[in-house]
This record gives C-alpha cells, structure tokens and sequence, in this order.
C-alpha cells in the first residue's frame, strides 16, 4: 500500500510541474557581444529590462548608434526582440531570436533584413 501512495504523489507531482509554464529568463541587464559580420566585426551593448515577459530596453552598437529594443518577448529561456539599424538614410530590420544559456550568457540569431543571417553569444557585464 505504501508503494502505490508513493506512485500517486510522484504522477501528482510530474503532471504539476508539466502544468506550470517556465518562469522568464532574468536578462535586465547589461549585456555585451562581439562577432563578425559581412561588413568587420560589430560590438553591440544590450541593456535590457524585463516586465511580465515583455523586454524593453535599448541596443547600441558602433556603426548604428543607439535605438530601442521593438517587440520584445522573454519566454522561459527564449528571447525575441527586433533592432532598426539605420545605415545611409536607410532602416534595416534585424530580428533576433536567441536562447539563455546561462545566467551570464544568451546565443542569439539575427536575420539582418533578407541578405544575411548571423551567430553570436552575448554575455552578462558584471555590476
């Protein structure tokens, strides 16, 4: 008898947390990332904030200047977010999408416009 109320309170427990959804990644933060592109090496800041699963915040890069995270989401350990890079009076959309890997670390993809897809790793800078 001990065995099948053992069973039970294991099945109760497996479907509980099936049903209760992966809580956001934690990304507020400042984070950094260095990676090449076709045009030379492109060093981005991310400083992001994060509210109920949306992420706001703001993306500076050496060639771009600064802009504003657009439509970005944190869902468990997956981020999306849209950066308007403006470069000669023309805005090309880049759409990230990427994965927390770690506390300190998220992989993103990012389709720039419809000519090229690029890797990076951010990491978290330090406080």
């Amino acid at each position: 008898m001990p065995r099948m109320m053992l069973l039970r309170t294991a099945a109760v427990a497996v479907i509980v947390m099936l049903a209760v959804p992966a809580a956001a990644a934690d990304v507020t933060g400042t984070w950094k990332a260095s990676f090449d592109t076709q045009i030379g090496v492109q060093n981005y800041t991310y400083t992001f904030a994060v509210k109920d699963g949306a992420l706001t915040g703001k993306i500076q890069s050496e060639m771009g200047g600064t802009t504003d995270v657009k439509e970005g989401k944190v869902d468990g350990d997956k981020i999306s977010f849209v950066e308007i890079f403006k470069f000669m009076e023309m805005e090309i959309r880049i759409t990230y999408t990427g994965k927390v890997t770690s506390a300190d670390e998220i992989k993103f993809t990012r389709q720039v416009a419809d000519f090229a897809t690029e890797e990076l790793v951010a990491k978290r800078v330090k406080p």
